[in-house]
């Protein structure tokens, strides 16, 4: 059960403290910034994998989570508790932002600033470059999985700063299902569930093809 709490608490934290973020940028009329918002987001990624990376592998995402599954680095059978737990997580945060907030429509849910196919795309490639470099990372050597949490971090951080004007770039769709639940904003949530899982899925299709050692395919 510790593997499946630490899901949940992970997915807590990077949904509270990042579509938080978000709410206080509005609620405080700009002072945090896009710039302050994908740091927001880059640094409790980091943080909770270096926290939890020992206890479930620091998912935090059912898009990675599948896409560990697929690439045969994690058991089929942790998919549904993972994502449960994360998904629970997620609910929770959104749940408490807005007994915070209760003014706020939106609760940081993730929405496109154009095209709904647009922000599809976006959000299929930032999943499948994140994807990549989680694979790359955390299978790779020794001296460099000492900093998965940073480079991961990084790439959260870098991804949420440009393109988080356009898609929000959320690349996780328990990130996503929560505010727009909790909030009642569904319209294009489906946009943040396909684009992500498939852009996963095509990075570990990718790794398993070339990257992966050997002796894991």
């Amino acid at each position: 059960m510790k593997k499946y709490y630490a899901e949940m608490i992970g997915t807590f934290a990077l949904v509270f403290c990042g579509t938080g973020a978000i709410i206080i940028n509005n609620e405080s009329h700009g002072a945090i910034t896009n710039l302050g918002i994908a740091i927001s987001f880059g640094l409790i990624v980091m943080v909770m994998i270096y926290a939890f990376g020992s206890v479930s592998g620091a998912h935090l995402n059912p898009a990675v989570t599948l896409a560990f599954a697929s690439a045969g680095l994690s058991s089929k059978k942790e998919i549904l508790p993972y994502i449960a737990a994360q998904l629970i997580g997620a609910l929770i945060a959104s749940s408490t932002l807005h007994f915070l907030f209760p003014h706020d429509l939106t609760l940081g849910t993730t929405q496109p600033s154009g095209a709904a196919w647009q922000s599809f795309v976006l959000e299929f490639a930032l999943t499948f470059i994140l994807m990549l470099v989680i694979l790359l990372t955390s299978q790779g050597i020794k001296e460099v999985r000492k900093f998965v949490g940073l480079i991961v971090g990084a790439v959260v951080l870098l991804e949420a700063l440009f393109a988080g004007p356009i898609c929000g770039a959320s690349m996780n769709p328990a990130r996503s299902i929560a505010p727009a639940v909790v909030s009642m904003n569904l319209e294009h949530l489906w946009i943040y569930i396909l684009a992500p899982i498939a852009g996963a899925f095509a990075a570990a299709l990718l790794w398993n093809g070339i990257f992966a050692p050997k002796s894991e395919i």
